[in-house]
């Protein structure tokens, strides 16, 4: 068997940096052991599998199964990586049409070309207060002893939002190096797949951002995400009520980094907006 795959740079308009994701184009749906197999075989926080609907070509076909994979699981929502899918039948297979529509874990996820940008139709899983003496040892062992403004929970993707105070800075955000192990060990419940630690931006220059962010996976074998799209789901709610803004730009401070465009839509979802590059292309023969 041989399986068209693709790596491609997310949320970025340069290579080498964003969120690398590898892309498969499956003509036929494979076991789901031979998917996981493939995603671990990749060690990218994500791969992505998209299946033809209806006898469509990708070419042409409006309508795409998708899937995604980190090393360790299967994972129910991923915006990095289905921004990269988009890139590779847009750029690549020169899909024909205006929008094209993928069928997931977490329903239909619509993407769309707009000028250098793909926008991606997503839902909006905005965080509900945490009580923080319930998870003190995690916190702790996240951000160390850097004062904590917030803390929220998104049930619907497992994602443990924490919020630094407004005293702290960008580089004190990117100083942050929480080990897996002791993050892993100190949340053994199952309910926390994504740790995100986020701060408040400053808008004292042209090129500020409305909000930075990084996120930890290591329940699920990413030890740190580069650029995720998954946790601006819960972050564009969060921000966007406290910012009292529908159109915020954010950046994830990992040392790949990449920016992320949020526009709350009027229907309580959230057009996630970014670049991609597509860097690698060959064929996986299993």
């Amino acid at each position: 068997m041989e399986i068209p795959i693709f790596t491609v740079d997310a949320f970025t308009n340069v290579p080498f940096k964003g969120n690398p994701a590898a892309v498969c184009l499956i003509e036929n749906e494979l076991q789901d052991d031979l998917y996981q197999s493939i995603a671990a075989e990749m060690n990218l926080s994500d791969t992505a599998f998209i299946t033809k609907q209806n006898s469509m070509d990708f070419t042409s076909g409006a309508r795409f199964g998708l899937r995604w994979f980190t090393p360790k699981s299967e994972y129910p929502l991923c915006g990095h990586a289905t921004l990269a899918s988009a890139a590779v039948l847009f750029y690549l297979k020169k899909n024909a049409n205006p929008v094209v529509v993928f069928e997931t874990m977490s329903g239909e996820l619509i993407v769309r070309q707009h000028e250098e940008s793909l926008i991606m139709d997503f839902p909006l899983n905005k965080p509900q207060p945490q009580d923080q003496d319930e998870i003190k040892d995690l916190l702790k062992a996240a951000v160390g002893d850097l004062p904590i403004q917030d803390v929220c929970y998104s049930p619907a993707i497992k994602n443990l939002m924490i919020r630094i105070a407004d005293t702290c800075n960008r580089s004190d955000l990117m100083s942050l190096r929480p080990e897996a192990e002791t993050l892993v060990r100190n949340e053994t419940t199952g309910k926390i797949k994504s740790l995100i630690v986020t701060l408040k931006g400053t808008q004292t220059s042209q090129s500020g951002y409305d909000f930075y962010s990084r996120v930890f996976s290591p329940w699920v074998g990413v030890p740190e995400d580069p650029v995720t799209g998954s946790a601006h789901t819960v972050l564009a709610g969060y921000w966007s009520e406290k910012l009292e803004k529908k159109k915020m730009m954010a950046y994830q401070c990992s040392s790949r980094g990449g920016e992320v465009k949020l526009e709350m839509r009027d229907d309580g979802r959230v057009d996630i907006i970014g670049q991609a590059q597509i860097i690698l292309q060959g064929i996986l023969k299993i």
